[in-house]
């Protein structure tokens, strides 16, 4: 039996969340429902510096987290980045792919480490169920074309990406595949919501492993509540609470997104070696 070796990145810097016990339980399905032997290890990246070996995992799912996500002088920021590159260079120099997803904190982490764009800090907190609008080339996404248009994810973010560098992205082969939705009474332009960075990588501002317990775990914490709250309205607020287990919203993202990317992968790796 073939053995698939999944790496988890914890960004959470010991953080109490909801994000990685989500990762976790979607990454054990997946485990459980493989005809592979699938071999799962979680790193601990930002507290204890831990740091999975390109070489020896073939799909990485790397974590959001706290913070700003700009340098701020640690030793696991230049550690993650080589570890970006190192993905990036093996899938332009072997058949066998490493296959990577980016969530929230890593995602702008990527996009800072590629200079994607401006990943700014907002000015204010955005907390809740958001509809998030697919693009064009995000329409034709293997890992989108199932949801509706737009579909709904959790927003957790202090910071943001906008103003993308069209240039660099076209030059890397790289996709803008989400954006947030249009505010018409806010000149504000538009954050990046998801990119299609490889064939083999995919980021999301978004959190495509939420599930309505987590969220409504996340909405015991005040600053999450109080920013809800402020940013919707009170009305909004109690609406998104009792649409939170509606099938077609967060459940639909947490069931294609996550699992749709570990099955591709599994695939992949596996045709791989059928051909070796």
């Amino acid at each position: 039996m073939n053995k698939i070796k999944l790496a988890l990145l914890d960004m959470n810097n010991n953080h109490a969340n909801q994000g990685m016990k989500n990762i976790r339980e979607i990454s054990q399905q997946f485990k459980e429902t493989s005809a592979e032997n699938v071999e799962i290890t979680v790193f601990d990246v930002r507290y204890k510096n831990e740091m999975p070996n390109v070489e020896e995992f073939d799909i990485f799912i790397s974590s959001g987290g706290p913070g700003n996500p700009h340098r701020e002088g640690y030793e696991w920021e230049q550690k993650f980045a080589d570890f970006l590159d190192e993905v990036w260079e093996h899938n332009k120099n072997s058949e066998q792919k490493k296959f990577l997803f980016l969530i929230c904190h890593s995602f702008q982490l990527a996009s800072i480490h590629w200079k994607l764009g401006n990943i700014c800090k907002r000015k204010s907190y955005s907390f809740g169920v958001m509809p998030i609008h697919k693009t064009y080339q995000g329409e034709n996404d293997f890992l989108l074309k199932n949801l509706p248009e737009p579909f709904y994810a959790v927003d957790s973010r202090a910071y943001q990406f906008i103003e993308p560098d069209h240039k660099k992205l076209d030059e890397m082969g790289m996709k803008i595949v989400g954006l947030e939705k249009v505010r018409p009474h806010i000149h504000l332009e538009r954050a990046v919501m998801a990119i299609r960075f490889s064939e083999e990588i995919f980021g999301t501002q978004f959190h495509p492993e939420a599930n309505p317990e987590g969220m409504i775990e996340n909405l015991k914490d005040d600053k999450n509540r109080n920013a809800m709250i402020e940013n919707y309205g009170m009305e909004k607020y109690l609406e998104t609470l009792d649409r939170m287990n509606d099938p077609d919203k967060i459940l639909l993202t947490q069931a294609q997104i996550l699992p749709r990317f570990l099955q591709n992968a599994a695939e992949q790796i596996l045709k791989v070696y059928e051909m070796a």
